[in-house]
């Protein structure tokens, strides 16, 4: 075949090539387009979706609360925070009286909350024109209450202000409680008042009591003898002595081997008389004095009844009138200077024939045998008792006034305080270093109530300073007239003490720790059940 020529072949190949390159340079261009516009709107598209479809993504998921809460495009999380300080304004409101817009508010309030609520029931967001007009009702009350001044620093002085007149309504609720609770507990309840009157007509109503009384000529030789055991209350309140010597004489091993003496007043001694001759211990020594019988206790000789004769001390304990009443009432109670409280610092002299005896209060109640007490080693001391500073509260320092130089200068305002109650005294090394000497001494010095305000216990304190034995702190268990004690230690104890205003003989004692001392009462008897004790 012949070939055409070169001059005619050229010109088909070059259009060929023209075509095919400028084909495919469009398609390169063309394409580049695309893909530039898909990177330019791509990110653009996703931005609007996630807020236009954010709600509709919700949906297809379920509502997801804590979601919804943290974000900031969220209504439910707008109207909470209208909430939260809605109802912060409605306490101002009703503080400031005004009671009309507290209700708008708590009406506006209630219908927000019930937008939320139909919300979390559908289990999809809220949206803006469902709760448009929620958002813009609560908005103008918000506005409206802070042109009422319902702000942060009016809240803030308004509360102060509660506040502090919170704290006066306590302290006055305070005072009158302490002022009730007292009188509560310094009164005598009307069964044990009958219980005496009845007890004193029956000792003269009937001569063989006293002639049963009289014949009893053994107390005599077992009131001196040092080797039984001794023990002696003071105290005006018959059936509480009853419940101390009746709980003694229920746990000792040997009952026949103890002794109590028990000094009373003129007022209550035939009664205390006729009540321990009628009734009998588990053969028990009982012996009853009565302190006016003691001819030397008289005011040449016992600074509490010298201070009586003044003026002054009459006028603060029994007046009431004096210091405007800036003295707490506990301390200006009359039972602070009598000598049934204070006769215990008397001991040797009431039981010149004694050298070892225990000391009981009349709101105990003895559960364990306490011959034990009476083989303890004082080691030279004269009081043996149970320290009371496992707290910081009980140390010196909070009994006496260390203002003063005289208490500051002789003693360690943190060294240990102790309990009276029950106590070990050697009578012996009592006389020996004249501990009611001592005693004299710093009574004399507290005339003006300057050394300590009230009590027996300060002055012990200071008559029996590096004098005193620590005991087993389960020998003497405290607290059951005034706080919660532990159970286990109640059951470890020997003597359970039920000092503080809620006795157990009246209305006001704690009614979990009655039971303790309600044991050794026989409700049974004749004479209380006439008294109406129950």
């Amino acid at each position: 075949m012949k070939r055409q020529r070169p001059e005619f072949r050229r010109p088909v190949r070059r259009r060929f090539s023209n075509v095919f390159w400028l084909t495919l340079c469009g398609l390169t261009v063309l394409m580049l387009i695309v893909l530039l516009s898909r990177e330019t709107t791509q990110p653009r598209s996703r931005s609007v979706l996630s807020k236009s479809s954010y709600r509709h993504d919700k949906v297809m998921e379920g509502l997801n609360v804590t979601a919804e809460m943290l974000n900031p495009d969220s209504i439910a999380r707008q109207l909470n925070d209208q909430i939260s300080l809605a109802k912060a304004f409605v306490v101002i409101a009703k503080e400031s009286n005004n009671l009309q817009f507290a209700w708008e508010l708590s009406a506006q309030i209630r219908n927000s909350q019930i937008l939320l609520s139909n919300a979390a029931l559908r289990r999809s967001p809220l949206t803006l024109r469902e709760s448009e007009t929620a958002v813009r009702d609560m908005a103008l009350l918000l506005f409206q209450a802070q042109q009422l001044h319902y702000d942060s620093s009016t809240m803030i002085m308004r509360l102060k202000a509660r506040i502090q007149d919170l704290e006066e309504q306590m302290s006055s609720v305070t005072d009158k409680s302490n002022k009730y609770g007292q009188i509560a507990a310094e009164e005598v309840p009307k069964s044990l008042y009958c219980l005496g009157v009845r007890l004193t007509t029956e000792w003269f109503k009937k001569p063989d009591l006293q002639k049963k009384f009289s014949r009893n000529g053994q107390i005599s030789v077992k009131l001196k003898d040092n080797n039984l055991y001794h023990f002696c209350v003071f105290s005006d309140n018959i059936l509480a002595t009853s419940v101390v010597i009746n709980s003694t004489a229920s746990n000792s091993l040997n009952p026949d081997r103890l002794v109590f003496h028990l000094v009373t007043d003129e007022v209550n001694y035939a009664a205390m008389k006729a009540w321990f001759t009628m009734n009998s211990f588990r053969g028990v020594t009982v012996d009853v004095q009565k302190f006016e019988d003691f001819t030397w206790l008289n005011s040449s000789y016992v600074p509490v009844l010298k201070q009586l004769q003044d003026s002054e001390t009459q006028s603060y304990y029994f007046s009431g009138s004096n210091d405007g009443g800036r003295t707490p009432i506990k301390f200006r109670n009359p039972k602070y200077l009598s000598m049934l409280n204070h006769l215990r610092f008397y001991i040797p002299e009431v039981f010149p024939s004694l050298k070892k005896l225990v000391f009981l209060d009349d709101d105990v109640v003895v559960q364990k045998d306490l011959s034990g007490l009476f083989g303890i080693d004082l080691k030279g001391n004269v009081n043996g008792a149970v320290e009371t500073c496992m707290e910081t509260f009980h140390r010196y320092h909070k009994y006496l006034n260390y203002s003063h130089p005289l208490i500051r200068s002789h003693f360690d305002p943190d060294a240990c305080g102790w309990a009276f109650g029950m106590n070990v005294f050697d009578l012996v090394e009592w006389r020996k270093r004249n501990v009611t000497g001592i005693y004299h001494y710093w009574q004399e010095k507290n005339v003006d109530r300057t050394l300590w305000k009230l009590g027996t216990l300060p002055p012990g304190l200071l008559t029996f300073y590096g004098l005193t034995e620590p005991l087993d702190p389960s020998w003497h268990v405290l607290g059951l007239g005034y706080t919660n004690v532990d159970p286990q230690v109640i059951e470890k104890g020997a003597v359970l003490h039920f000092n503080g205003n809620s006795k157990p003989w009246l209305k006001i004692a704690t009614e979990k720790y009655k039971p303790l001392w309600e044991k050794y009462v026989d409700y049974s008897h004749p004479m209380l059940e006439r008294c109406n004790f129950h």
